[in-house]
C-alpha cells in the first residue's frame, strides 16, 4: 500500500501475461509487461531470473539493459542499496541511457552515501545541465553532507514508536480529533483482511489500524478499524472531519475489466464501527491517480494528491471545497508542486501546510517540508524540517497532536525499504531571566516587585521571593523593559534583548534599590587630585544617576559632597561644595531640572558609618564603626588610607517624593 500511492497508476494484468507465469523460463516480455503494470516485486523476480540465463559477451547490452529496468524496480521500491547496485551495473554494462546516472544519484542520496550521489549528479549534468530533478538533487545532497560535517540538526526529538509498528509497513498516521487519544494509521502486517500479497510490493494488501489511549493516557496495542472499513483490496491513508465523524480514505480496487484505480472514498462512523466505503467524485478523470485525502482543521477543503493533469509533473498537491465542489479544484500552485512528487499533505491551519516531496531540495527519497502563506494569501514559503524529522530515506505523512508533538512515518534505516512510525517532540525552549533585588547594602529588599514588558507584548509581573531572588520566562529575540521597586525604594529600570538564537538561554540581572530614608553612596565618582573636576571614568555612574532621576519622577534629592580628614576645615567644606556642585551641572546638562537637585558640601563633618557591605569588603572594619578622625589615627598607615578613601564619597539623599515639575 505504501508503494501504491507512491506511482503511477497501476494497469490491470493481462490475461495474456497470466500464462507466461506458468512457464519454466521467465521472458523478458513478462517483465516489462509487470514492469509497465508497476508491478514491481514481481518484475523484479522476473529480470533477475533472465539476468541469471545471461553470461556470454554478447550478452552485455542486454544485461545493461535488463539492470537498469531492475534499478527501476528496486527505485519505486524503495529500496535504495539494491537500486544503486542495479544503476552501477547498468552502467558498467554501458547502458545507453543517461537517465541511468540519474536515478543512481538519487539511489546513492536515499542511503545517505552523499558524496557519491554528487558525482552521480555531475556526471548526469553533462548530459542535461538544465535538468531540475538533477540540480534539485546535487543541492540536496550537498546541504545534506555539509550538514551531516557541521553535525547540523534541529531541536526536533525522534524515535521508533514500537508499539505501533510490525514487521511489515507501517505508515501515514492521524489522529482522529483534538481529543488526541485515538490514532489511525495504514499497515500491511500479516493480520490484515485478506490472504493476497501485493504484486507491487511483495507485501499483504494494507488495512486501517487504530490505537487508542487508556484511562490512564497509555497508548494500547493497535488493532484493526471495526466495521465493513477494511477489504482484501488496499485501503488506508486517511483524514477526518473535525467532527471525526467521516473518514476520508485512499482505496486501491482491483477489477477484471479496467485498471487498477486509485482513488479516494468516504466512510461514516457509528460509535467506533466504520461503514463500508463509498467513493468520493472529484472529476469525472478516471484514469488519473488521487489519494493521500486530507482535510482542512476548518471542514471547508479536501487536499489530495493526484498526477492528473495541470499539474506541474509528477503528483502535485490540489484542493476542493467539500461543500461545493463544481469549480472549486485547484492546484496550489509552483510554490508547493515540482516536476518531482508532492504528496502526504496536512493541513495544520488555514495557512500553514506540510507535505512531503522528492522535488524540493532534501536529504534523500522524500522530505517532510513546512510551508506557510504569506499576508496576501498568493504566495507559499517552502522549509525542509531538517534531520532529524527528515533523513536519507523517505520521511512522510505527519500529524500533530497537542503543541510540537505528534507522529509521521519512514523507512529510515530499512533495508527492505518498510516503513515504519516514528514519535517526534520539539521541546519547549527554555529562556530565563533570573537574579536579585537587593539595597546598596546587600540585604534582600523586601516585598520588591518586578515588570517584565516585552515588545512582542507580553507583560508579566512577580514580587520576589524572601531572599531577593526572582526568575520569569522569556521569548527568543525579544526586546525588554524591566523595573523593580518596592515600598520606600526608588525604582530602577533596565533594558535588554534576549538572543534569537534556538537554544536553551539563561539570562542573569541583578536590581540595587536605593532606600529613601537613608544616603546613598554613588559609586565610582572620580574627580581631579585636589580639584571639583569631574574625570571621565566618572560618566557612567552619573549617567545611572541620570537613568534613576528619570525612572523617579517625583523626586527631589540633595547631592553630597564628602571629604577625607587631611586639610582645613574650611578647605575641605569649599572643595566639597564644589565637587557637589559640578555632579550637579553634569545632571542639569543631562536633561534633570535643576529644581530637584539641592548641592550640598559637608566637608569633613560627616565620617561614613561602616555598612554591611563596606564590611564585607573590608572585614578590618567592624560594622556600624563611624570612621573619625581619631578612629582612624588608632589603624595602622596602610589601614587608614582605606578608611579614608571611603569618607571620600558623593552621596544622595532623598528630600522629597511629592515633585510634581511645577
Amino acid at each position: 500500500m505504501s508503494r501504491i500511492y507512491r506511482v503511477v497508476p497501476i494497469a490491470l494484468a493481462l490475461i495474456a501475461a497470466f500464462c507466461f507465469f506458468g512457464c519454466k523460463q521467465a521472458k523478458l516480455s513478462v517483465a516489462d509487461e509487470q514492469l509497465a503494470r508497476g508491478e514491481f516485486f514481481e518484475a523484479a523476480k522476473t529480470y533477475k531470473k533472465i539476468d541469471s540465463r545471461l553470461k556470454r559477451q554478447e550478452d552485455r547490452p542486454l544485461r545493461g539493459e535488463i539492470a537498469f529496468k531492475t534499478g527501476t524496480c528496486y527505485r519505486r521500491l524503495n529500496m535504495a542499496s539494491r537500486a544503486s547496485a542495479a544503476y552501477q551495473k547498468a552502467i558498467r554494462f554501458n547502458y545507453p541511457d543517461s537517465t541511468a546516472w540519474l536515478w543512481l544519484g538519487r539511489s546513492l542520496q536515499a542511503e545517505g552515501k552523499y558524496a557519491q550521489a554528487i558525482e552521480a549528479y555531475n556526471k548526469f549534468l553533462e548530459f542535461q545541465p538544465d535538468n531540475v530533478q538533477a540540480r534539485k538533487g546535487l543541492l540536496g545532497s550537498r546541504m545534506a553532507l555539509e550538514a551531516r560535517q557541521k553535525k547540523t540538526r534541529t531541536r526536533y526529538n525522534v524515535k521508533q514508536d514500537k508499539l505501533f509498528n510490525s514487521r511489515r509497513a507501517d505508515f501515514a498516521p492521524m489522529y482522529l480529533d483534538k481529543s488526541f487519544d485515538q490514532l489511525y494509521f495504514t499497515t500491511s502486517n500479516e493480520k490484515v483482511t485478506g490472504d493476497a500479497r501485493s504484486e507491487i510490493t511483495g507485501m499483504k494488501k494494507s488495512d486501517i489500524w487504530r490505537a487508542k489511549k487508556n484511562e490512564r493516557g497509555e497508548w494500547e496495542r493497535p488493532e484493526a478499524v471495526e466495521g465493513e472499513l477494511n477489504s482484501a483490496d488496499d485501503e488506508g491513508i486517511v483524514s477526518f472531519s473535525p467532527d471525526g465523524q467521516t473518514m476520508y480514505l485512499t482505496k486501491a480496487r482491483r477489477s477484471p475489466v479496467a485498471d487498477t484505480s486509485v482513488e479516494i472514498y468516504t466512510s461514516r462512523r457509528s460509535d467506533a464501527s466504520w461503514s463500508a466505503p463509498q467513493k468520493f467524485e472529484i472529476t469525472a478523470d478516471t484514469i488519473s491517480a488521487v489519494g493521500h485525502p486530507a482535510v482542512s482543521p476548518d471542514g471547508k477543503w479536501l487536499y489530495f494528491a493526484s498526477d492528473m493533469p495541470g499539474g506541474y509533473g509528477g503528483k502535485d498537491i490540489w484542493r476542493i471545497r467539500l461543500d461545493e465542489r463544481a469549480g472549486s479544484l485547484e492546484n496550489l500552485g509552483s510554490d508547493i508542486n515540482t516536476p518531482g512528487d508532492e504528496m502526504f499533505p496536512y493541513v495544520r491551519t488555514d495557512s500553514l501546510l506540510y507535505f512531503a516531496s522528492d522535488g524540493h531540495q532534501g536529504y534523500g527519497g522524500l522530505d517532510i517540508f513546512k510551508a506557510w502563506l504569506n499576508s496576501t494569501g498568493d504566495r507559499w514559503s517552502v522549509e525542509n524540517m531538517g534531520e532529524p524529522m527528515n533523513s536519507a530515506g523517505d520521511d512522510f505523512g505527519i500529524t500533530f497532536g497537542p503543541g510540537e508533538t505528534g507522529f509521521f512515518s519512514s523507512n529510515r534505516g530499512d533495508g527492505r525499504g518498510y516503513d515504519h512510525i516514528y514519535s517526534f517532540e520539539l521541546p519547549e525552549l527554555k529562556v530565563t531571566i533570573s537574579g536579585w533585588v537587593l539595597d546598596k547594602d546587600d540585604e534582600p529588599v523586601p516585598n520588591a516587585i518586578i515588570r517584565i514588558v516585552g515588545d512582542d507584548g507580553s507583560n508579566q509581573k512577580e514580587v520576589a521571593r524572601d531572599d531577593g531572588t526572582f526568575k520569569f520566562n522569556l521569548n527568543r529575540g525579544v526586546r525588554y523593559v524591566m523595573l523593580a521597586g518596592a515600598p520606600g525604594y526608588l525604582n530602577v529600570k533596565q533594558e535588554f534583548e534576549s538572543d534569537s538564537a534556538e537554544e536553551d538561554a539563561e539570562y542573569g540581572i541583578d536590581f540595587i534599590l536605593a532606600a529613601i530614608h537613608k544616603p546613598q553612596v554613588v559609586e565610582n565618582i572620580f574627580y581631579d587630585f585636589d580639584k571639583a573636576t569631574l574625570r571621565p571614568e566618572s560618566k557612567e555612574a552619573l549617567d545611572e544617576m541620570v537613568q534613576m532621576l528619570r525612572d523617579n519622577p517625583n523626586i527631589t534629592i540633595e547631592m553630597a559632597s564628602h571629604t577625607d580628614r587631611k586639610g582645613s576645615d574650611t578647605y575641605n567644606q569649599g572643595l566639597s561644595e564644589r565637587r557637589a556642585k559640578s555632579v550637579i551641572d553634569y545632571l542639569v546638562a543631562s536633561g534633570i531640572s535643576r529644581a530637584r537637585l539641592n548641592p550640598k558640601g559637608y566637608g569633613k563633618t560627616r565620617p561614613k558609618t561602616v555598612t554591611k557591605r563596606i564590611n564585607k569588603e573590608f572585614p578590618q572594619f567592624p560594622e556600624g564603626t563611624v570612621l573619625t578622625e581619631e578612629y582612624i589615627l588608632s589603624l595602622p598607615e596602610d589601614q587608614q588610607e582605606i578608611a579614608d578613601q571611603i569618607n571620600r564619597r558623593t552621596e544622595f539623599q532623598v528630600i522629597s517624593t511629592d515633585y510634581d515639575g511645577f
